[in-house]
């Protein structure tokens, strides 16, 4: 049986591993930003206070952890790796790295070793530019799930039919068009034709 620390040292490690705060992670995960603060883990009587099932599952959503990946935290067992390939942001405009699916093809790119995901055609991006503060910062790689599951406030990179590759926030799906957010406030809200959306995949990591 897990101890109360063991438990809460893997959110902690949850939320350094996407480059939050353990109040972030709580925020990521659609709860109030002061329920993973170290003064609400224990009661002013003493008594230990335990995250809920159903808080952890929502931080594990929130970041794309897997199950498997969170009791190794909590084990303090290292996560397992695989070498995915990396691919520059400003070269994934360009023909000959993706196919029609979305998935990346041919061999022009870097590999690198980080955490795996479950999704055998995941890749990394290399992020380049400021449009992304100060989420995600030049240099800072992304990992991108081809086969994840779409949802209204996932972090998400859309490739364009004109060869345009925009990471943004899924703001909302019509029909006709698809509405992305920026992730730097000083970038307004983009609107795109559905019809001129190439693919659209689900950012599941960031390694910062």
């Amino acid at each position: 049986m897990f101890s109360h620390a063991q438990i809460w040292g893997a959110l902690d490690k949850l939320a350094e591993s996407h480059g939050l705060s353990a109040s972030g992670l709580a925020k990521a995960a659609g709860l109030d930003a002061t329920s993973f603060n170290k003064s609400k883990r224990v009661t002013p009587e003493g008594r230990q206070r335990w995250p809920t099932t159903e808080s952890i599952a929502k931080c594990l959503n929130a970041t794309g952890a897997t199950l498997d990946e969170f009791t190794a935290m909590v084990q303090g067992v290292p996560a397992a790796h695989r070498t995915i390939p990396l691919i520059g942001l400003a070269q994934a405009g360009s023909g000959g790295f993706f196919d029609d699916a979305g998935f990346p093809a041919g061999g022009g790119w870097e590999e690198i070793n980080l955490p795996s995901v479950e999704d055998p055609n995941a890749y990394a991006l290399e992020i380049s530019g400021d449009s992304m503060e100060p989420v995600y910062r030049k240099g800072d790689s992304i990992i991108v799930s081809p086969n994840a599951t779409l949802r209204r406030g996932d972090r998400v990179v859309v490739k364009t039919k004109d060869g345009e590759v925009l990471a943004k926030v899924l703001q909302r799906e019509t029909a006709k068009t698809v509405e992305l957010a920026s992730f730097n406030p000083e970038h307004p809200l983009r609107t795109v034709e559905r019809n001129q959306v190439d693919w659209m995949a689900r950012i599941v990591w960031a390694s910062q």
